[in-house]
């Protein structure tokens, strides 16, 4: 029998040395690194259209039968008063004690039938507490590339930038209806249905077509793909790599992978021993100057993730004693911080051409070495904040050499 995910801690001593003393672990984007170089690719999603494909890197669950909506609701923070067909939502799960697992997207594909997609973290935990809780619910397991031999049942498309309409309007078999931010609809491109989902990856959201994520059959991936590509040479389209995309986070302020609260406490414990030791969850890296012993200083409250206004009481759910509890206390606030151009100067000389003890390298776009990113903020020697996640956008700092 395989080692599960608590055999491993006990037999590590201590949750936040076994994440910390972890090889360094990116998460995987299994396709192409750059197709036109990333500064290019990040440039097109503010002044052209860029297209990721998402059908790779993403774990998709699919969830369905009486009690859907009654499971959804117990594991989510979120409001599911208005679950249904062609809604979505960013979903947030907890544990008991308040601090977040995870989220991803909830896809209503139809009233009794719903997806997440995302990293595996927190579909895993709703598929766990759909089988201890015996919900009269159907789940079936869409895992991502890499862990996914028999192959995907999903292609998705993300397209970012101010062509995206454009774009779509002529690949599309016929004219469509304007979709709603978060609300998906449904449209022909190379005689094949499909359904697109108003929402961006870079930037900031609005009603306009700033970015649609289009999903059907797998079967139909390369012509559906082919499509969009002739349609979008008009328009300067760009196809993005796996380097520019986990940069997209930037300027929207995401933050995509938060410690999963799932390492302590007796509540978490069947959940532990569930998961193997070979899971995402149990070979996470965490990196950076702020050091605890303690994996509890690295879990967060919805608060500090920018989901408070997510947060609704109007249903139980696991978790919502302890957040009522803390909705009137001090929470952290989310915030950008703006790297000092003297200071990055003065890093990359150093790092790279320096002598003796020299500094860390600053990769870019992207400045995560690991999974996870804890950076002490300091402020006059005082400990101010932490620091989770940091790149580069040439959107927001410069503009790159060549178009």
């Amino acid at each position: 029998m395989s080692e599960s995910l608590e055999q491993k801690i006990q037999r590590v001593g201590n949750p936040a040395l076994m994440l910390r003393n972890a090889p360094a672990l990116r998460y995987p984007f299994p396709y192409q690194t750059e197709w036109t170089g990333w500064p290019n690719e990040q440039w097109a999603w503010k002044n052209q259209t860029v297209l990721f494909d998402q059908s790779h890197h993403m774990t998709d669950v699919y969830f369905k039968g009486p009690d859907v909506k009654k499971l959804l609701s117990d594991t989510g923070i979120n409001s599911m008063k208005n679950l249904g067909r062609n809604r979505a939502k960013q979903f947030v799960a907890c544990n008991h004690d308040g601090k977040v697992i995870a989220d991803a997207v909830l896809f209503g594909i139809e009233e009794d039938e719903y997806s997440l997609v995302g990293t595996p973290i927190a579909p895993n935990w709703v598929a766990f507490v759909a089988e201890q809780g015996n919900y009269d619910v159907e789940v079936v397991q869409d895992q991502r590339t890499p862990s996914n031999p028999s192959g995907r049942r999903t292609y998705r498309y993300q397209l970012n930038g101010p062509r995206t309409k454009d774009i779509i309007e002529k690949a599309a078999d016929g004219a469509f209806e304007h979709i709603r931010f978060f609300r998906m609809g449904e449209i022909r491109i190379a005689g094949t249905p499909l359904r697109a989902l108003n929402h961006t990856m870079s930037g900031v959201p609005g009603e306009e077509y700033t970015g649609l994520e289009l999903m059907g059959p797998i079967e139909h991936a390369q012509e559906v793909l082919d499509a969009i590509l002739a349609a979008g040479a008009e328009f300067g389209l760009r196809r993005g790599g796996a380097r520019a995309y986990p940069s997209t986070v930037y300027e929207s302020g995401w933050i995509p992978l938060p410690t999963p609260a799932i390492y302590t406490g007796e509540s978490m414990k069947p959940y532990r021993e569930f998961l193997s030791g070979a899971s995402l969850e149990a070979n996470l890296s965490i990196e950076g100057s702020f050091a605890s012993d303690d994996i509890e200083d690295y879990y967060q409250l919805p608060w500090d993730l920018g989901y408070g206004s997510l947060l609704r009481f109007d249903h139980d759910f696991i978790g919502r004693s302890a957040l009522e509890a803390l909705v009137d206390a001090p929470h952290r606030t989310k915030v950008w911080l703006m790297w000092n151009d003297d200071d990055v100067l003065r890093i990359m000389r150093d790092s790279l051409f320096g002598e003796g003890d020299r500094p860390k390298i600053i990769d870019v776009p992207n400045a995560i070495p690991s999974t996870i990113m804890f950076d002490t903020v300091l402020r006059s020697d005082r400990v101010v904040g932490l620091s989770t996640w940091g790149g580069y956008t040439v959107t927001s700092g410069g503009s790159p050499r060549s178009r």
